[in-house]
């Protein structure tokens, strides 16, 4: 009861400051624009259970807000400060590496279309495709890279910290696309970008940011480097997750092997700072760190797989905010959840960080909710569904994966669940679900897909305003993309790649299993008497029944334990339950060997024993495609 009290009063509280007021000339309003902020806030905060977040706003170079929320040390009760604490940006650091590179595009030492491997100096980027990979792809995270992170993204042990030369040549990701065909954000890709800017400027990465980005616009509550600085260990926000109902200390997650892609910690008001350069073309306070065409360029369109969406810019990307673009990054690490934006129509820049797995949920809140409030624009009128669409809708039907997926590795089987599901309805629209919630879109131009409901996001705080399908020349529908998260697009996934089909055969075949173990107890006196051959066959059933019904449960008692840690390393656990997958295939292969002979010999007595026996072996087959298709037959780590 007290939680849902102080959410209501803190909303009321809000709602009576802005009756009558909800104009853009309304942020104008310091007092107001706090309160507002409170009331949005600290509720979300409380019924999410995170401990401590920062807000900075600020409009035509004036502060508006500047203020912390909750604890950065909850035991000492510690309380924020919005000047000092530091939170993490995640992948808001991807910012400062961007800004960088163009310092060095600036100062001729760097082209943007030129082949990245010109500038590595230990090692060369694999060259899977025939067209090379740019700063350029790089920027728009079309460089055609897989994603991952086990093992090596974000660490606890500083011992596991690798040079960024050395942690790149080690790490380097498959290439799965080439260049510029499809977005897929890439955190190896920025890091590569960061060690390139090392390379040409003959500074080490973090020490170049200090002294080219921090230096120039006061952040003096800013750094790269991991562990932290001992003069600003005193002011970091700790990282807290909730355990039994209470909120438990975690260690400071590591991201140097990635550092540019997201090692920053700093406080709120030094990235408003850096939010305010931007948005002033470059300058603060009299410094300067890029040339204003420089930021025109960085916060303007280069690549977008629709042009009717918005896109990436260098780095940068768009999102529509009622009704007005708003450049920016998110940044997400387990622990922080992030948002940076930079409105040049309205001229507003604003930063805000909110800690605990929790802090997504006020994180995606904030931006939206502040333009409804106070810089919206009229909504425009989502058309009535097209009467024919029911004769098209069929073939947007289908199972979506994102392009940022592992396909090589171990991980891969991580992202089973993850898929975007798309349906028509009996009122002619399409119902987008992403795990438990869903979404539904009407048609408004050929491929182009508007949301009815705004207010309802998918999972993750996603809540995209238009999607656009693309077609291939068979005019067969081959993905889509949504507006805001132009470095994700999506692929329509073949049937055997859904989580629908592989979960309905291990489901299956776990049944057959479960029947075939228990069909050997309750007849075990008959099977005694068994013919050698049907004995034989029995025990081979048996066998691999078993040893596939321990690949599941044990595998799942062990991805359990083991899942908060799969960033830093590959448990011992993990590695020997792996040998269980090799051992069920080769159980397997005998089966079917077993099963060839059942039907030659005639074994058993008559053709419903054989089918059954038949049925067990195409569980046991499937199960071992599973297991090499999801890559768990082996030892698939980078």
């Amino acid at each position: 009861m007290k939680r849902v009290s102080l959410k209501l009063l803190s909303w009321f509280s809000a709602l009576l400051l802005s009756i009558g007021t909800a104009t853009a000339s309304s942020l104008d309003d310091p007092i107001r624009v706090e309160a507002f902020v409170d009331g949005l806030v600290n509720p979300l905060m409380l019924n999410h259970d995170s401990p401590s977040g920062v807000v900075a706003v600020a409009k035509d170079g004036n502060l508006l807000v500047a203020k912390g929320y909750g604890y950065q040390d909850i035991e000492n009760r510690l309380a924020v400060n919005p000047e000092k604490t530091l939170f993490r940006p995640g992948s808001v650091s991807k910012l400062f590496t961007w800004v960088a590179v163009m310092q060095q595009v600036e100062q001729g030492r760097l082209e943007l279309d030129t082949d990245v491997n010109q500038y590595l100096k230990t090692f060369k980027i694999k060259e899977t495709y025939d067209q090379p990979i740019t700063l350029r792809h790089i920027f728009t995270h079309t460089a055609g890279f897989e994603e991952g992170a086990l093992a090596y993204l974000i660490l606890q042990s500083p011992d596991n910290i690798l040079p960024l030369d050395e942690a790149m040549a080690r790490l380097q990701l498959g290439r799965v696309n080439p260049p510029g065909a499809q977005t897929a954000y890439s955190n190896y890709a920025t890091a590569l970008a960061g060690l390139i800017v090392q390379n040409v400027s003959g500074v080490p990465f973090n020490q170049y940011i200090e002294q080219n980005i921090f230096q120039p616009l006061g952040m003096n509550n800013s750094t790269f480097e991991e562990p932290l600085p001992e003069r600003l260990k005193p002011q970091m926000a700790k990282s807290y997750a909730v355990e039994a109902g209470k909120f438990v200390e975690k260690p400071f997650e590591l991201v140097s092997n990635f550092g540019p892609a997201g090692s920053l910690s700093s406080s709120g008001t030094d990235m408003l700072r850096f939010a305010q350069a931007i948005l002033n073309g470059g300058e603060l306070d009299g410094n300067r760190i890029l040339k204003e065409e420089t930021v025109d360029q960085m916060l303007s369109k280069q690549f977008s797989h629709d042009d009717r969406l918005l896109g990436m810019g260098l780095g940068f990307y768009a999102n529509d905010l009622a009704g007005h673009e708003v450049w920016g990054h998110g940044g997400d690490l387990q622990w922080f959840h992030s948002q940076l934006g930079i409105d040049r129509e309205n001229g507003l820049a604003f930063f805000v960080s909110f800690s605990g797995a929790g802090g997504r949920v006020p994180r995606s809140a904030f931006a939206p909710t502040l333009y409804e409030e106070f810089v919206s624009r009229a909504e425009s009128t989502v058309p009535a569904a097209p009467q024919d669409f029911a004769e098209r809708s069929g073939k947007y039907a289908g199972s979506y994966g994102f392009w940022r997926s592992n396909f090589n590795n171990f991980e891969k089987v991580l992202g089973l669940s993850g898929a975007i599901e798309v349906a028509p309805t009996g009122d002619n629209t399409l119902m987008v679900a992403m795990a438990d919630k869903a979404k539904q879109y009407v048609e408004v131009d050929t491929n182009l897909f508007r949301a009815l409901d705004s207010s309802t996001t998918l999972a993750s705080g996603i809540n995209p305003e238009l999607l656009a399908f693309q077609e291939n020349d068979q005019g067969e529908i081959t993905g889509f993309v949504m507006d805001g998260f132009p470095f994700m697009s999506l692929r329509k996934l073949p049937f055997y790649d859904t989580s629908t089909f592989n979960f309905a055969l291990l489901a299956l075949s776990v049944l057959i299993f479960i029947a075939v173990l228990l069909r050997r107890y309750y007849q075990r006196r008959t099977v005694r008497t068994m013919p050698a051959a049907e004995k034989s066959a029995t025990r081979a059933a048996v066998y691999a029944a078993a040893a596939h019904l321990a690949v599941l449960v044990i595998g799942a008692v062990v991805l359990a334990t083991v899942m908060e840690n799969l960033f830093e390393g590959v448990p011992l656990s993990l590695k020997l339950w792996l040998i269980l997958p090799i051992v069920a295939s080769l159980l397997t292969a005998y089966l079917v060997y077993r099963n060839i002979g059942v039907w030659q010999q005639g074994v058993f007595n008559g053709v419903l024993p054989r089918v059954r026996f038949t049925a067990v072996t195409l569980g046991a087959v499937f199960m071992t495609w599973f297991y090499y298709y999801w890559n768990m037959l082996g030892y698939h780590f980078l």
